[in-house]
């Protein structure tokens, strides 16, 4: 699957990134500019595509055009170089709601990592050993000190717990 992402994230590439740098270019952006804007774009395609309900109901071509143009006039409105007319070259299609979630998954990104290190040892490092480095409980085990996977699987609901409480207290703020 990972080597069928790739290619097709390739294929996006070489068929759409022009187009983005020259929206770019073409309002007052860099080249470093399209290729920030066009990552995120392709980052908020592959959220979309991952989703249950996916529909695409356009062409990868317009909605890969229209995420760009929408973050691009985001970032010129932060920056304050906003210009209420950024040179459409391209047909758009409406994907607000695609960069709401996109961004509403962000920030509680954002904040899992601030729970995560407000965690504290062992439990950080041990829920990364289990979730991010896939290892298994024995292995968990062995690396902490417990005496069988089962305290080790006891610990992690206890830490997970803990991370869970954490992140929805941020959360509630």
């Amino acid at each position: 699957m990972a080597q069928n992402d790739r290619k097709a994230i390739e294929t996006i590439y070489k068929q759409h990134y022009g187009m983005v740098q020259s929206l770019i270019l073409n309002n007052n952006g860099s080249v470093d500019d399209a290729k920030d804007i066009f990552q995120e774009a392709l980052i908020v395609l592959y959220e979309k595509a991952r989703s249950e309900n996916f529909e695409l109901n356009c062409l990868i071509k317009t909605y890969v055009y229209s995420v760009s143009r929408r973050l691009w006039l985001k970032r010129l409105q932060h920056s304050q170089k906003f210009s209420s007319e950024v040179e459409s070259l391209e047909e758009t299609v409406a994907v607000e709601e695609d960069l709401e979630m996109h961004e509403q998954r962000n920030n509680e990104f954002i904040l899992m990592e601030k729970a995560m290190h407000s965690l504290g040892e062992p439990c950080r490092s041990l829920l990364e050993s289990y979730y991010i480095h896939k290892k298994s409980m024995m292995q968990i085990a062995g690396d902490f000190g417990y005496t069988n996977a089962e305290n080790a699987k006891n610990q992690k609901y206890k830490c997970l717990m803990r991370l869970k409480k954490m992140f929805f207290e941020q959360y509630k703020n």
